[in-house]
């Protein structure tokens, strides 16, 4: 095909260029939109993701979207809660092109300082003198630690109690032989430092023998001795992880198998609880109650994981028991850990009902580790009994059947 313009200037198309860079064009769309499906069929943990793009989509609120079409269609301003004020576009405009909120330092400051993120979270639910500055973190032990080559003397063991049986006696109500709870320890080697002689580095408060796990014995006694049939695995995962050159950042994965094992060789267990230990000193951990020292306890909550709303409900239940029957600030109150910067789902998307407790900081000690073991297994067992008792079916009388 020729095209002549007024220049006299010949142009000669081609009929086959032009079929070649329409295949090519559609050729192109095919593929982009197979990698399109292809990427959103992957599981979320191998997804490609962008961290930059998540952000700014959190930034875009339902309220922020009804009032950008409410200029246009001023129906959906009627859907907006009277107090709502629309922010100006500037600032929505700097927040979405930057991801940098300026009512929140961190998100500047996350960029800027090596390891921020490993501290940061959301606050759920906030207990008393709880804040941005003070949430719950872990940070993994140098590996030396984590392979026990190096481990601390112990001290201090000579008040060690066997965990306490309660008073003598069958509780009024009981799961009889059937399980309820199930106890595990995904950072099995988490310890106390007053039990460490000669360490005063809270990242080194890791012990093969006198560990978190001590609580777990606890928490079943207190318990059974409400009825409540409990079950602790004390799987040393950190141990596995040495055995197999796995990193720290390793253990949820290293814990998944374990938890499924035991969710299937026991369908009665309804409630998961995983027990760690904070690396925040006395003063943030610690909490006078009635002239009794108690390590505080804070509930973390995986955001990356289908069951977040029932777990986030049932460690709401509870920081508002411990709070009614105790005194605000037993409970730090209940956060949220997600991003790139950490597990995001910390196993709990394996049941509805599970927990992952701080359970005090490196500097508590079992007598207070204790005590606040038993204010949860106080107020758990009342929130279990009463939503078994909702859940019980209900019982006609004969001539009703």
């Amino acid at each position: 095909m020729r095209i002549t313009n007024r220049s006299g200037i010949i142009v000669a198309v081609h009929g086959t260029q032009v079929v070649k860079a329409a295949l090519a064009f559609v050729f192109f769309l095919i593929g982009i939109f197979s990698i399109s499906g292809a990427m959103t069929t992957l599981r979320p943990e191998l997804r490609i993701s962008s961290d930059s793009v998540h952000q700014a989509a959190t930034n875009l609120s339902g309220e922020l979207l009804f009032s950008l079409m409410g200029s246009e269609n001023h129906q959906f301003l009627q859907s907006l809660p009277e107090e709502y004020e629309a922010p100006r576009l500037t600032n929505v405009l700097f927040t979405l092109t930057t991801n940098i909120n300026l009512d929140d330092p961190r998100s500047l400051l996350g960029r800027e300082l090596p390891g921020f993120p490993l501290f940061d979270g959301k606050i759920l639910v906030a207990g008393e003198g709880t804040n941005y500055t003070n949430m719950p973190m872990e940070s993994a032990p140098p590996f030396e630690v984590l392979k026990a080559e190096q481990e601390a003397a112990l001290q201090n063991t000579e008040d060690f109690q066997d965990a306490s049986q309660g008073e003598a006696g069958d509780p009024p109500i009981s799961t009889g032989d059937r399980k309820a709870v199930y106890i595990y320890f995904t950072h099995t080697r988490e310890s106390y430092l007053p039990y460490l002689k000669g360490i005063t580095d809270p990242n080194q408060a890791y012990h093969s023998k006198v560990n978190v796990t001590r609580i777990g014995d606890q928490l079943k006694a207190d318990l059974e001795q409400r009825g409540i049939g409990t079950t602790v695995d004390k799987t040393d995962v950190m141990e596995n992880l040495s055995k197999k050159g796995l990193g720290f950042g390793k253990a949820y994965q290293e814990a998944r198998p374990v938890v499924e094992a035991a969710m299937t060789g026991d369908r009665n267990l309804q409630y998961f609880i995983d027990i760690h230990r904070d690396g925040y000193r006395k003063d943030k951990t610690t909490i006078q109650i009635n002239g009794k020292s108690y390590a505080k306890l804070a509930f973390i909550i995986g955001g990356e994981n289908a069951n977040y709303e029932k777990n986030l409900q049932l460690a709401r239940e509870l920081h508002n028991l411990l709070n009614e029957k105790y005194g605000k600030g037993l409970s730090r109150g209940v956060i949220e850990k997600k991003g790139a910067s950490t597990n995001g789902k910390f196993n709990q998307d394996l049941s509805g009902n599970a927990l992952l407790i701080e359970f005090g900081g490196v500097d508590n000690t079992f007598e207070e580790l204790n005590r606040s073991a038993d204010a949860l297994a106080d107020v758990f067992s009342e929130f279990y009994w009463q939503a078994e008792k909702v859940e019980a079916p209900a019982i006609l009388p004969p001539d009703k059947k």
